[in-house]
Order: C-alpha cells, then structure tokens, then sequence
C-alpha cells in the first residue's frame, strides 16, 4: 500500500504543472502535504438564510435571483449587482472583476453566495461574497462545516476545497503512518490520525465549533502534540550532533580575566559572576559551548563575553564577535579595544604548538561590509594567518574570503537580527581548524520562556537578571504629536540642566533611504525649533567615520540632542543621555520599543522615554504603548510581543520557517511543552521514528537551525 507522502499531487485530478508550482509555494508538495494544510478556521453553510435575517456583520449563506448589474464609475470602479430573494433586496459588490464574471451576471439567473452582510451606500451589501451559478438541478447544501484555508496567489477556496476532499478518498485506501505511540496516544486520549484529519477537514454539523476555533478540539491536540514533538526532536538531534564534534577545550585563565576585573571601573553583579562561571565551565570543555546568555538592556552581557573571549585567547583559539549594525560592532570594537590594551598574553601554548612568548598585546581586527583595499586585505591577511586574536565585525564575517586560523569562540549579539543562513555560515568557519566554535549567543531582547522551551531546546540558557547598582527605572508616557511644542519645551529643558537627548525617526516604509530623508527634515526642524543646542544627526547610510565621530562627540556632550532613525537600537551608551523621544512608536515592534527605550537610563540619572504617537491608535498599536507605559521588564515586554507579532518575527527565522508552526501555536498551546519534554526520550531511543517525524514537520527546514 502506497504512503500518502509518495503520492505526488499531480496524481489528482485537475492539477498540472501550473497548479502544482501555486501549491509547492504553501509547501504542498504530495497528498501527506494536502492533507496537513489544515484548515484555520470554519463557515456554516449547512442552511439557508434569507437576505432579510442577514444583519450587518452577520456571516450566512444565501441563494438569490440576479435584477441586473452595473459597473460602478468613481474613486473606485466596481461591479454591481443587484439581487433579491422572497424576503428583501441587497447588493453583491466586486471591486476586482472580469468581463466574463460580469456577463455570468444576467437577469434572472439565480445564484448562491456566501458572504457578510455590511450596510453600504446602496443599502444592505456584500463585498466580494463567494459565489456559484445555480444549474436546473437542486444544488445539494453541504451536512458538514465549511474549512477555510490559507491560500497564496494563483488558488482560491473551492479550488483547495475540492483537492482536500479528493484527498480524503485517497486517505481510506493508502497509508498515513501514525508517528505518535500508541502508549502516548492513549495516555493523552488523542485519537488516531487518520480519524484526525478526516475530522479536521469535514467536520460534522454538530462538531464544537469553539473548541474548533480555539484549537482545543481533541483532533487538533493530536496534530499539536505530534508537530511539538517533532521540533523538540530536531532540536534535540542538533545539539547531539554539534557535541559529536571536538570543540577546543580551553582551561580556565586566571591571568588576563583577573587583569581586567582589577582594570574595570565597577564590579561584576551576582547575576553576571554567576553566568560569567557557567560560561566558563563551558568553554573549558571540548565540547562546543552552545549557550544563550539574555539580560536586559543595559545588565552587563558584553563583559561576560569579553571574559569568555580571554579564556579562548589564552588558550590559543580565535574569537568572532558578530554584530548586526556597524554602530554596535563599533561599540564593540571600542569598549574591547579600552579592555584589552592594557592586557597582554603571557606565553601560554596555543592551539597549534606556537607561542605568545613576547607577552604581545592582543591584536583586535575589524571587518565590516565597509572595510576596502588595503585595509581590508591587511585584516584578512592577519585573521587567516592568526595575528589577530579577536576578530569584531559585522555580516562581513560571512564572507567566502575571510578564513580564519583557529576559530574557538563565535559571539554573536543579537541573534534574532541575523538570517539563519549567516549564522550557519559562521559555524562551519571554525572547521578549517577541525573545531566546531563554541557559541555564545546574546540578547537584550529577552526570549519569552515559552519560546525558549522550543526554538532554543538545544541551547543552555543563562539569564542576567540583575542591573548594576544605581540604575533608575525610566518613566514612560505616551503624547499625540499634536502636542509636539510641549516635547520641545521638556528637551530644551533636560538640555539647559545639563543631560542629553535623542529623538527617534521611524517610518512605516522599509526604504532606509526615506527614513534618513525624514530624520534629515526632523533635524532642520529641530535646529530652528531649539535655537541655542547643538543638534546633529546619525543614521544608516552615513559614513562609518562620519558614524563615529557624530558618536564620539555625543558622548564627549558636545552634542545636545542626536536626531537617529532606528541605528541607535543597539548597543549606544550615553550615561548623560536622560530623554528619548520616540516619534510614530505605533509604528514599531514591542521588543524595539524596548531597546530604543534602553538608550537612556544608563547612568544614575533620572530618565525619560515619550512615545509620540499619531491618532488615530489602533488597537494593536494602544495595546503596545499601554505594555511601554506599565512595564520596565524585558520578559513581561517579550511575553507581550510574541503574543501580538508570532515567534517567527520575535525570533527572526520568518525568513526560513523554522518556528512557523503549521498547527501547534506556542502561545496558546504552551502547556504541552513540559509534556512534551517528557515523552521526547521515549521516543527519541527509536531513529527511524524520529527521522520520520523531524521530515514531516521540518524537512529541509532542520539545517536553519544548526547555528
């Protein structure tokens, strides 16, 4: 008996080649795919309503005779067309239409449709309502629920309708294999698949359309459970497979790490010394380190991996910090640069037999996309040959050209912002070697523990849950930009007692060329509106070394208020900057917010955050200011974020799919991940088992998440 993933959908009837490249885009590649596109939700069409019992905002079906039919001239060209049953009269309205689906329109053609009823110009209407032509015979009225499906361009609803119920027939007479043990199935009272997703693409009449809705129905839990369990083995098979690999064992250093705590200006919190000791413990195996250390803004995760960094430069490997923007790698580069100039190693052995006999200061290389000629070719020259201890970049990293001596330590700071192809790519850079790096993966931008339960099952966690001692919570409050000369007045104050300012410049439009033409307008304005302060200006397409200096300078206080587009997210330290002026945040994520916000409250002054929002809110948008307002902490913020924006953008893998469950949702179903952790070794002992599972849910997907 064939297995439903063997079948192409090529073998149903009505798909070519045309329809079967529409469906590879929704991933439906064979009848085992057809099937698992499960439907989002359901419309009851088991009955017909009459136009008359149709209220605005009611959904129902409904069969009429056609009056005639016009097309509609004005701000936008419409079809209408008018139509009456033996209750009352109303109006079907196309905005996208044809000839020919105009001419299926005739006087006394009768028609069945679905649709919502809305009160328009011409009376009770339906906009775009689903629609067939009603042949002599009696058309037969569906006994189940109606499945409504996500679609891409080129396929609509009755087209994947008809090829999910073809499906279903090849369903009683070939081979699903049922993944999920009996024992598990029958210790959570799931039923088989078979029956699940029979159920789930007709369910009957009297199904519980809540629970259906709600992702509670017993069929659904089957399917969640099975595609949970599938990530978690994947992730799980990851890690074995990376500690399959030899990573450099470096042991632990006493000597350059105690230089530079005796070197920094303040001491290391608990929180830091803690996971400061877990790092340690890591990278003193040879096993690769896979860890994720998150702390909010402004904990101290930078000197913890600086640690790090000298406990692998001490023992002869190379260390990559990955940064995503040029003004975070720059910070990098600077506050390492102050660290390690005074640091020298003291003739350790390194990892291929040569020496640091002459106690040689550590060499830092910098690369970034910006890096040309000579310069470039020097820091290339000094990664590949190992003169360069510590390499601080940004994706230039990647590049096919840079090749490493010894890559021990990958770093990367804010992972979510990179492509999982990058990260990927930076992994097998250490290979050269025959070491697998160690990984050290940092975030200010606190994973929901949810989300971490699943998408980081193979990463150690470390949480910097402490600030440094003397930092104030920074008050937030939300203003309309119609109150824009107040916000002047609050800035030209902080400015005159002595603090700084930032003003933040977001659009809606992607294109980084029209954010830095607005912020360039904003700081014209502001120069004229605050006569006496010095305002100048940053932004992404700047130079680097005209980046740097704007930067230098501000944090010199030659600088009164920086007018930034959304560059300075990350990363900038300004002790004296006390107010943020954040212009449109409607605009941006939480978990943004949140960061641009971490701009000030560095130092022990009182500091401020304005969101300057511009009404009308939505509700999305009230939702996110009123989380800003009420909360400091970046996992109550995360928590909110993953709720209102998906995991797949929270954690930046939209791009490849890893995290884009097809049915489970890690927010509504977070109370099986406990469970599933529990069954994962029961069923992990059998490979085929599990290679069968990981390939239905993720196929090709796995790779993404070897980083």
């Amino acid at each position: 008996m064939a297995a439903l993933e063997e079948i192409e959908v090529t073998q149903l009837k009505g798909v070519g080649k045309k329809l079967a490249e529409t469906l590879a885009k929704l991933e439906i590649y064979n009848l085992q795919d057809l099937l698992f596109h499960l439907p989002f939700r359901y419309e009851d069409r088991t009955r017909i309503h009459t136009l008359a019992s149709l209220r605005p905002g009611m959904q129902g079906l409904f069969e009429v005779e056609v009056q005639g039919n016009r097309v509609a001239q004005g701000r936008r060209r419409s079809l209408e067309v008018k139509v009456q049953d033996s209750s009352a009269t109303g109006t079907l309205r196309f905005y996208h239409f044809s000839a020919a689906q105009a001419r299926q329109f005739t006087k006394g053609t009768y028609i069945r449709c679905y649709g919502e009823a809305r009160l328009g110009k011409l009376g009770v209407e339906f906009y775009h309502p689903e629609y067939t032509v009603m042949t002599g015979e009696k058309n037969k009225v569906p006994d189940t629920l109606t499945p409504v499906y996500h679609l891409t361009e080129g396929i609509q609803q009755p087209r994947i309708r008809a090829l999910c119920v073809q499906a279903l027939a090849w369903l009683g007479r070939c081979d699903v294999r049922d993944l999920l043990p009996s024992a598990i199935r029958e210790s959570y009272q799931l039923p088989e698949l078979k029956k699940a997703l029979a159920y789930l693409h007709r369910p009957p009449l009297e199904a519980d359309q809540i629970a259906l809705l709600e992702g509670r129905h017993q069929c659904q839990q089957r399917l969640i459970v099975e595609e949970f369990l599938a990530h978690h083995l994947s992730l799980l098979r990851l890690r074995q497979g990376m500690r399959n690999h030899p990573a450099l064992a470096c042991s632990v250093d006493t000597t350059l790490s105690s230089q530079l705590l005796n070197n920094l200006p303040f001491a290391l919190t608990g929180a830091q010394e803690r996971v400061r000791q877990e790092v340690m413990s890591d990278v003193s195996q040879p096993i690769p380190m896979l860890r994720l250390v998150q702390g909010d803004v402004g904990s101290g995760k930078t000197v913890v991996a600086a640690l790090a960094a000298l406990q692998v430069v001490a023992a002869g490997g190379q260390v990559a910090l990955m940064a995503p923007t040029e003004i975070l790698a720059e910070q990098h580069l600077y506050n390492f640069q102050q660290w390690f100039e005074e640091l020298a190693t003291d003739g350790t052995s390194t990892a291929d037999g040569s020496s640091n006999a002459d106690g040689s200061p550590i060499e830092i290389a910098w690369l970034s996309g910006k890096s040309k000629g000579k310069t470039r070719a020097a820091a290339l020259a000094k990664i590949e040959s190992g003169e360069a201890k510590m390499v601080i970049g940004t994706h230039a990293l990647f590049q096919d050209e840079v090749n490493f001596h010894c890559l021990a330590l990958a770093i990367i700071d804010e992972q979510h912002r990179f492509g999982v192809h990058q990260r990927l790519s930076l992994k097998n850079k250490g290979l050269r070697a025959g070491y697998v790096p160690h990984q050290l993966v940092m975030t200010a931008t606190p994973i929901p523990r949810t989300l971490a339960m699943s998408a980081y099952a193979d990463l150690d966690t470390s949480v910097i849950d402490e600030l440094p001692p003397g930092r104030q919570k920074i008050e937030t409050f939300a203003i309309p930009d119609t109150r824009r000369a107040e916000m002047l007045e609050r800035v030209m104050k902080a400015c005159h007692s002595g603090c700084q300012a930032y003003w933040v410049c977001t659009l809606i439009e992607e294109s980084e060329t029209l954010q830095c033409q607005a912020a360039e307008e904003t700081l014209a304005w502001l120069q004229v509106q605050l006569q006496g302060l010095v305002v100048a200006l940053v932004h992404g397409r700047m130079k680097a070394k005209d980046k740097s200096l704007i930067m230098d300078h501000f944090k010199a206080g030659k600088i009164d208020v920086l007018v930034a587009t959304t560059v300075i997210e990350v990363g900038v330290d300004v002790p004296n900057a006390s107010l943020i002026v954040i212009e449109n945040p409607e605009r941006l994520g939480l978990a943004q917010l949140h960061q641009l916000r971490g701009r000030v409250g560095r130092g022990a002054l009182k500091s401020y955050c304005a969101l300057m929002f511009h009404s009308p809110l939505s509700k999305n948008g009230k939702e996110r200011l009123t989380v800003m307002r009420e909360s400091n902490d970046g996992f109550v913020i995360a928590e909110k974020d993953l709720e209102l924006r998906g995991p797949g953008e929270v954690l930046g893998t939209r791009q490849t799919g890893l995290i884009d469950f097809k049915i489970a949702d890690l927010q509504r179903d977070q109370e099986w991940l406990p469970e599933i952790k529990k069954m994962a070794p029961q069923v992990a002992e059998d490979a085929i088992l599990t290679e069968r599972l990981i390939q239905r849910w993720i196929g090709n997907r796995r790779q993404y998440g070897e980083v």
